[in-house]
């Protein structure tokens, strides 16, 4: 008997091995590469104090826990309408929601846009762990560490500096965890796009646990996964069910506004585009009576505790908005694993706009780091 091992094998065994398994290459449908994270499964208790000890959303699907999720190593850059993790790139920009999503389940089963419950796992995972990765959210280099600097791939003209730069290019400060294993170009660089949640008219909608991985999940306008956050226990209803939790304006919305808070009703909507709530994620606020259930925190809706830096908060309370996460180059302090935008539509197309896909495990994925796919001769 003898077992012959492919060049995929070979590849994903040199990356297991050089990160004790951190690390891996997963093939899409067309047998192209991804780098990516292992993150195993944990707890709520685990990351977020005084939680009940349940799984985090971000490993629940249809119902089934799952030991680990894959994320992308590196924002995503786009051939043959599929989504890629490697390093070096200048990551996909102007692409809008729908295309994100498409361009990830496009790779086949298991594959995903990150969705909103991966990322604030992540996000809750480093805050718990004492590391806020640091990165491109100024002009090339990180706001607070100038000395850091990514290689610039897009010079950002209007501002006469450096824009986006290469994926995972910046030094190991610039990952989730502090080390070249960790996901990169969580802050900053550009917004990413999240699946899974969204805000309409102001309700704000998940879809259940992280059924937003499941292939060609329905993210339409009209779909039937969408679930509105019952205030009272923080149960998911049905849209439009009286007492769901919505984020509102304590006063008239005005430009630029940080008079947000989350409420179970709508008091100050919006009626155009000019205005737009903007505040520190940590200072958001719960209008009086309001109890904030475990699920916003899991979710990365509402703030743990009071230091989560600086990250920005945006929103408008009407219409259909999409989640934008992380910041972009020129955010400054205001970027980071907390920030995050929900001024958008799905349509929104910029040069500051990407996101990753993330995978999980199925029965084509790797279930160990040590893992071979072999036949026999």
């Amino acid at each position: 008997m003898a077992f012959i091992y492919s060049v995929k094998d070979t590849y994903r065994a040199a990356v297991e091995a050089a990160t004790g398994g951190k690390n891996t290459v997963l093939y899409d449908d067309q047998g192209n590469p991804s780098i990516m994270v292992v993150i195993p499964k944990f707890y709520l208790d685990d990351v977020i104090t005084g939680a009940p000890h349940t799984v985090h959303p971000a490993f629940i699907v249809n119902g089934v826990e799952k030991p680990y999720i894959y994320i992308s190593k590196y924002q995503n850059i786009v051939q043959n309408s599929r989504a890629y993790s490697l390093p070096g790139q200048d990551p996909a920009t102007y692409v809008n929601f729908d295309q994100a999503l498409s361009y990830c389940y496009a790779k086949g089963q298991g594959w995903h846009l990150m969705s909103r419950a991966e990322w604030a796992a992540i996000a809750l995972w480093c805050k718990k762990n004492g590391f806020m990765p640091r990165g491109n959210n100024n002009y090339g280099c990180d706001t607070s560490a100038s000395y850091e600097k990514g290689r610039e791939t897009m010079f950002d003209s209007g501002a006469g500096k450096t824009g986006r730069t290469a994926t995972g290019s910046g030094p190991a400060s610039w990952s989730h965890d502090g080390t070249p294993d960790g996901i990169y170009d969580l802050n900053g660089n550009v917004w990413e796009w999240n699946s899974g949640m969204r805000l309409n008219a102001g309700e704000i909608q998940v879809i259940q646990d992280n059924n937003a991985a499941i292939l060609n999940s329905d993210h339409s306008a009209t779909s039937t996964l969408w679930k509105a956050i019952a205030s009272a226990d923080g149960s998911l209803v049905a849209p439009g069910t009286s007492g769901t939790l919505k984020y509102d304006y304590t006063a008239t919305p005005t430009s630029g506004s940080g008079n947000i808070e989350l409420n179970n009703a709508i008091a100050n909507a919006q009626t155009d585009e000019t205005a737009y709530g903007n505040k520190t994620f940590e200072t958001l606020t719960a209008h009086s009576g309001i109890t904030v259930p475990t699920i916003m925190k899991s979710l990365g809706l509402f703030p743990i505790d009071t230091s989560e830096g600086a990250d920005i908060f945006q929103l408008r309370n009407n219409l259909e908005r999409f989640p934008l996460s992380g910041g972009s180059w020129y955010a400054g302090a205001s970027a980071g694993l907390f920030a995050l935008n929900l001024k958008n539509n799905r349509t929104n197309s910029n040069n500051n706009v990407g996101f990753r896909a993330a995978l999980l495990s199925w029965s084509a994925a790797i279930s160990s780091w040590a893992y071979f796919q072999y036949r026999e001769t």
